[in-house]
């Protein structure tokens, strides 16, 4: 039995996903912190799609928490032909707001854990005839954002490496696809502390987790390298590239109000 493995999948895009895949017939491996939301999560894959769900809590920020999960994996001998990669969270604010540890734990989830997990299970993959790696990056990762510098950096940082790598697999049988959500609505402005000026902005033009994780996952099987979820999102990402940068991100630093 072959399994889809997701981060980030208690709530969320990941959440969605997870159920996404189920709804295909595909066995889930379900990772994050929350137990209590993995059990229910898992209960509820079970019943309502009759496909195996399992889990693992695990704090994704702690270091070595990559080759835990993949020890897990071969503990109870799960073969993965699907890795998406979607936990992730951000901090807003002035990048002096938080400290050194803040970032590396960020910075540790948003890039380290992806690039660890696509290594370790790599040697893997590429032996399957068919197998996938859907990666989640955002938006963000097509500008400079003031007010969330460090976590658009990092969603940048997963933009490249996804291209880089699915160029180098484009010979094997392992397709890499990377989305890219605009505003979803999920709790990130919670974790991230998001003023209300960009909460209220992102509310007209959120789009729901399941919308983005049916397009992402549509995406992954039809072998995109790339993929920007929902037109104003595409349109956006445009903009950033056509209007100069000093324009684009003075808008950005008056929506997240770092001025």
């Amino acid at each position: 039995m072959k399994y889809a493995l997701i981060t980030g999948a208690s709530k969320g895009i990941g959440k969605a996903i997870a159920i996404e895949l189920a709804k295909k017939g595909i066995p889930v491996l379900l990772v994050a912190r929350n137990e209590a939301l993995l059990t229910e999560l898992s209960n509820h894959i079970t019943e309502q799609h009759r496909v195996d769900a399992h889990y693992l809590a695990i704090d994704l920020a702690k270091p070595g928490s990559a080759a835990e999960v993949v020890n897990w994996l071969h503990q109870q001998q799960y073969e993965v032909h699907i890795l998406v990669n979607n936990a992730g969270y951000g901090h807003s604010g002035k990048f002096i707001s938080y400290s050194i540890e803040e970032y590396e734990q960020m910075m540790r989830v948003n890039m380290q854990v992806p690039v660890e997990l696509t290594r370790l299970l790599l040697p893997t993959l590429t032996t399957l005839p068919e197998a996938y790696i859907l990666n989640i990056a955002s938006s963000a990762a097509y500008q400079a954002v003031p007010g969330l510098t460090v976590y658009a950096a990092t969603k940048a940082f997963m933009v490249q490496f996804s291209r880089g790598l699915a160029f180098e697999l484009r010979k094997s049988g392992v397709s890499v696809t990377v989305v890219s959500p605009g505003g979803t609505a999920t709790d990130f402005a919670i974790r991230a502390r998001v003023g209300n000026k960009a909460v209220k902005a992102g509310e007209r033009l959120n789009m729901t987790p399941e919308a983005v994780a049916a397009e992402a996952v549509t995406a992954m099987f039809q072998g995109k390298t790339e993929h920007i979820t929902g037109w104003v999102n595409k349109i956006g990402a445009a903009l950033a590239w056509l209007l100069p940068r000093k324009l684009s991100e003075s808008v950005a630093a008056d929506l997240y109000e770092v001025k």
